[in-house]
């Protein structure tokens, strides 16, 4: 896989993209990753005796590795034309 934790990365398709984010999480047996503002979703909770009105979590999901590339860097914000 070509990203690995704590890489900023550039989303190249999909809903989020041109955003840029750092990846949290690497899943190489599944050639997935998770970034962090990238690809939000929200999760609906029941209600429980600790929140009776129920909950709307929300989170981030994993996105496909190929769907993204390594950025340049923090400074600048224009992806690398190399990949490696």
């Amino acid at each position: 896989m070509h990203v690995k934790k704590g890489d900023q990365v550039l989303v190249i398709s999909g809903n989020d993209k041109g955003k840029t984010g750092e990846v949290k999480v690497a899943m190489p047996k599944k050639n997935r990753v998770v970034v962090e503002g990238i690809n939000l979703r929200w999760r609906h909770n029941k209600p429980t005796q600790q929140s009776p009105k129920g909950e709307r979590i929300q989170s981030e999901v994993s996105i496909h590795a190929s769907n993204v590339k390594l950025a340049a860097g923090k400074a600048s914000k224009k992806p690398s034309k190399k990949q490696g």
